[in-house]
């Protein structure tokens, strides 16, 4: 067992979805031994996360990347990384930037973290497998067959493949994270959930929007993705994060997949209101690059001992809409 108590905890990307309510999910273990690494303009949406979050000591991250680089004394005290700092949009189109900045910088903290006897954990992403026709199984070794299909998912599963020819990930864990939403993700912009997006569109015009299937196997509303909730996710990543022996790549997601339809209805029931939903033609750009089925298979996560209940999509919508979004709250007020 991996005790978080013992020495400091750095989680970078800290201020983002994941990373924020990850550092919530420790603070609600009773500990405040943790580094926050990412970058933060005062003012910002990202700065608001971390106005209820208790962290010894803020890093800022082209300073933590030197201090890895230079192999500094100044980390001596830490003893776990839950790396998720990343570009996460799935439309980004800088090539040499994912490289660095998704890549290089994974494969460093890595290869610091094994020289340190540091305990390593990072997120990869669920876009690593592509259209799904190559299984979205993560007790599959064969990953060298999945075909991303955007260079965001192409950043991820390059690392993914690298630490599996070094042999790392018999001492590493991979987070192949789902389609997570939740509080603390209003900083994230056009990439933020449907449940953010669609909120303020009902509030503003009565109605939300979700966009055409152009597939025919799927009718408008009834593409399917695997929803998983913040606070699931949080304590799946900890979880794992505590068991050393847990390495490898694991999904993280509800293990069920469930149509926009359903994600719609469960907002406008959570706002005690019928349900008013238009569809809307997809933009080309995105046609070709569009997920529609997305299905974590977690028996991995449960063969390793994890036995806590998940929410319901209905659940976590309702906790979502009706204790964080309609009072304009983040998570730990």
């Amino acid at each position: 067992m991996h005790d978080l108590k013992d020495g400091v905890t750095i989680v970078t990307g800290g201020a983002g979805l994941i990373g924020s309510a990850t550092i919530w999910g420790i603070n609600n273990q009773n500990l405040q031994n943790v580094w926050l690494v990412d970058w933060v303009e005062e003012e910002s949406l990202k700065q608001k996360n971390l106005d209820n979050l208790q962290y010894q000591r803020f890093l800022d991250a082209k300073v933590f990347r030197e201090l890895i680089r230079e192999k500094s004394d100044d980390l001596s005290e830490v003893k776990t990384i839950i790396h998720l700092g990343a570009c996460s949009s799935t439309t980004e189109t800088n090539k040499a930037y994912l490289e660095d900045n998704n890549f290089l910088y994974t494969q460093e903290i890595c290869e610091w973290s094994l020289d340190s006897n540091v305990r390593f954990i990072y997120a990869s992403s669920a876009a690593t497998y592509g259209d799904g026709s190559a299984g979205m199984d993560d007790q599959d070794e064969d990953i060298e067959k999945l075909v991303p299909l955007n260079l965001y998912g192409w950043s991820k599963h390059n690392f993914d493949l690298l630490a599996k020819e070094r042999g790392w990930l018999d001492r590493i864990t991979g987070l192949k994270y789902f389609n997570v939403y939740g509080p603390n993700e209003e900083h994230k912009g056009d990439m933020r959930s449907v449940v953010s997006k669609a909120y303020q569109q009902i509030a503003q015009t009565g109605k939300m929007s979700l966009f055409k299937s152009h597939r025919p196997e799927y009718k408008d509303g009834e593409q399917k993705r695997d929803f998983l909730y913040i606070k699931d996710a949080v304590q799946m990543t900890l979880w794992l994060a505590q068991n050393e022996k847990a390495t490898g790549l694991f999904n993280l997601g509800n293990g069920l997949a469930r149509t926009w339809l359903d994600l719609g209805i469960s907002i406008f029931s959570a706002l005690k209101k019928d349900a008013q939903i238009e569809f809307v033609e997809m933009p080309e750009n995105l046609r070709d690059k569009y997920q529609y089925f997305t299905q974590a298979k977690i028996e991995k996560l449960r063969n390793q001992g994890y036995k806590h209940d998940l929410f319901s999509l209905e659940e976590a919508v309702g906790d979502y809409v009706s204790n964080y979004l309609i009072p304009d709250l983040k998570l730990g007020n």
